[in-house]
């Protein structure tokens, strides 16, 4: 069972939410909240597999806070589900390290499929935020050398959702080797984090 904290300031968005996500058999509301603050207090006594994020939100906005919800020991994945879809705010929800941006408007099937998505340690883009997103990597990408063998294989545990721990219990290698290989390959794709990274290696069919 995927445990879901749904976080907007609006109650009709969030009573939606929470009756859309109900409807799957392998997802579990266990908590909501209308702002990022309530959400934080909720996240830590609860410790969700996904929170499911609005960015407007009153008081500390959902950037800023995506980062707090990143902190401490088996962090959830942030799903960011808002209206707005601007160049700043993926870039800002994506380099704090949101795993999905979802625009409202979504199907409940997307929602739940994006959901399963990030929970899984892949990333779930909108497609228009996905498209106009690689596209702007792509335009960097260009410019650097192709992944070595190694990198490709570090690459492929880090789109399955594994950590640096344990990518080098995989590897045989050592954690720092792993983050020397992520700095690598992150420059080598003009990627900023790692559902960047796995999004423009798809795209490049550099992942199967």
């Amino acid at each position: 069972m995927i445990r879901v904290l749904v976080v907007d300031d609006h109650p009709v968005v969030r009573e939606g939410l929470i009756s859309v996500l109900e409807l799957q058999p392998d997802l579990q509301v266990i908590g909501a909240a209308g702002s990022a603050e309530e959400a934080l207090s909720l996240a830590r006594r609860l410790r969700p597999d996904v929170v499911l994020l609005d960015l407007e939100l009153p008081g500390m906005g959902g950037i800023a806070a995506i980062p707090y919800f990143l902190a401490g020991s088996a962090p959830p994945r942030v799903l960011v589900f808002t209206a707005y879809d601007t160049d700043d705010r993926v870039r800002g929800a994506l380099e704090a390290g949101a795993a999905g941006y979802l625009l409202k408007g979504a199907s409940g099937e997307e929602i739940a499929r994006s959901v399963r998505a990030v929970y899984e340690g892949r990333s779930a883009l909108e497609p228009r935020i996905a498209a106009r997103t690689l596209a702007q990597l792509r335009s960097r990408a260009h410019r650097h050398g192709p992944l070595t063998p190694r990198e490709r294989e570090v690459l492929a545990l880090v789109a399955e959702g594994l950590a640096n721990k344990e990518i080098a219990g995989r590897l045989g290698i050592s954690e720092r080797t792993v983050k020397f290989h992520l700095a690598s390959i992150m420059g080598k794709l003009g990627a900023e984090n790692r559902a960047q990274a796995t999004a423009l290696a798809l795209q490049r069919g550099l992942l199967r």
